[in-house]
């Protein structure tokens, strides 16, 4: 049997293989962030699909860090009861389900944009937060923490990654504060260091955290690969139990994406492993998900047995085919998504329910 069908341990947790759903947002929460029955259902067929790792879409801290409109929020124990639900129904089929908890900071949708520093960008501008606001900001980071053990959680994943709160604060285009918590990489990483001693403290040594990193802003003066190599380290040192890698921060730029790329063209189908098998370098024995791009069961396979990653991060392919890691196992040898990203399209995003509209 391929290792990527065979169960794997990430701390005191057991996964029955090594796929994973990355975090995807259905946008479509109530008004109070409270998640609808038709999003419960998404992630129990997520789970009667046999995937091993679930990360539920990411779930605000506080109400001022809402990124957008239909996204679920973690902020308030009137959150609990419905995520409760959505966990039992991921339990009910034998899956583990991690909350990825988020603050928008300069995307944030409700009220006043606010992040490390004063910010401005196609027409908005956001104001930079101060200390007391910061502080506030990490302990609410461990308050959704503890609601997500409330709500049957796993684990939970602290979202560092696509240009959120405590990715602004680890890029020096997005950063410029002067005081602690920005100008040198040490400053800039306090914010990620804090929320996850906070969260640690909260939930103890034996529950796992993971997060989420870019590991590339993809912009001329952002967050860069050897930063990120150099905060994944830190971070495994910390304790952290699981390191996603991805991409794409404030600033970014398309055509920068290339450089994230593997030389090996066994390797070139995932659009991260080149800066990946740099990361890993840095971080061994902390297992790594890799996402992005991945389509064939080749290319899966041959980023376990290259140990660039351990765990295979997948989003859009689980939108349309919940049931991909058993047809895997069936004989399918590729996702059959084509990355049309209709899914993602303004007619239907927040709209209607996360769906596949080749069905």
């Amino acid at each position: 049997m391929s290792a990527l069908l065979k169960p794997y341990r990430i701390g005191n947790l057991e996964i029955r293989n090594r796929f994973m759903r990355s975090a995807t947002t259905s946008a479509h929460s109530d008004n109070r962030g409270i998640v609808r029955p038709e999003i419960i259902k998404l992630y129990e067929n997520l789970a009667r699909g046999g995937i091993g790792l679930i990360v539920k879409g990411h779930l605000y801290v506080t109400e001022k860090g809402k990124a957008h409109q239909g996204m679920a929020g973690i902020s308030s124990d009137h959150h609990i009861p419905k995520l409760r639900e959505l966990t039992d129904a991921v339990h009910r089929h034998g899956g583990v389900i991690v909350a990825q908890i988020n603050h928008g900071g300069y995307q944030a949708s409700a009220g006043e944009r606010a992040g490390p520093s004063d910010y401005q960008d196609n027409g908005w501008k956001a104001r930079a937060m101060d200390s007391s606001e910061i502080r506030a900001t990490i302990e609410a980071f461990g308050s959704a923490a503890r609601r997500a053990v409330d709500a049957g959680f796993d684990s939970v994943q602290i979202h560092a990654a696509h240009g959120y709160l405590v990715s602004q604060f680890l890029s020096k285009h997005a950063n410029l504060r002067t005081d602690e918590w920005g100008g040198s990489l040490k400053n800039r990483t306090r914010f990620l260091e804090e929320v996850y001693d906070e969260i640690r403290g909260r939930l103890g040594s034996d529950y796992p955290i993971m997060m989420k990193i870019n590991c590339d802003d993809f912009s001329p003066d952002g967050f860069t690969v050897d930063e990120a190599a150099e905060v994944s380290h830190a971070m495994a040192v910390r304790g952290i139990d699981l390191i996603e890698v991805s991409g794409g921060g404030m600033g970014r730029k398309e055509e920068l994406r290339i450089r994230a790329k593997h030389s090996d063209p066994a390797l070139f189908e995932p659009n991260f492993a080149g800066h990946c098998e740099r990361i890993r370098a840095s971080t061994r024995p902390t297992p790594l998900a890799l996402v992005n791009g991945f389509r064939t069961l080749t290319a899966m396979q041959a980023i376990i047995d290259r140990g660039i990653a351990d765990l295979i991060s997948l989003s859009r392919p689980f939108i349309r085919e919940p049931k991909l890691v058993k047809s895997l196992q069936e004989g399918q040898v590729a996702a059959t998504c084509t990355r049309c990203d209709i899914c993602r399209a303004p007619e239907f995003f927040g709209k209607v329910m996360l769906r596949c509209h080749l069905e």
